[in-house]
């Protein structure tokens, strides 16, 4: 588990720099928000983030082996361990605990 987080955390800021970026945490919200409600579920938020995973994934199996990660080295992630650690970094983002994220829960630095 351990190596997930570390190899995931590694590939995170790459993979942000690959999509283009927002300025503020409403424009963040509106490229997130794919059913316009103004807020962004888990799995709006999962089906977003993971965009970068599947540019990386250039054979297209679900897997991000050492040769598909920034430097060609690191160790292999799978989608699912991916998109786990989404679903836990939505939920520490998710201050309300109301299921959705809005822009200021979108901005704050995740919790510990």
């Amino acid at each position: 588990m351990h190596r997930l987080a570390v190899a995931t955390a590694a590939c995170l800021p790459w993979l942000a720099v690959a999509q283009e970026l927002p300025r503020t945490p409403a424009e963040y919200l509106r490229m997130m928000d794919s059913n316009g409600d103004g807020r962004v579920s888990e799995a709006e938020y999962v089906q977003y983030m993971s965009a970068g995973f599947y540019r990386l994934d250039v054979n297209g199996d679900g897997v991000l082996e050492p040769e598909e990660l920034p430097g060609g080295h690191g160790h292999r992630v799978t989608l699912k361990a991916f998109q786990d650690n989404l679903r836990r970094q939505f939920r520490k983002l998710d201050s309300h605990r109301d299921g959705y994220l809005d822009a200021r829960e979108l901005a704050a630095p995740p919790s510990a």
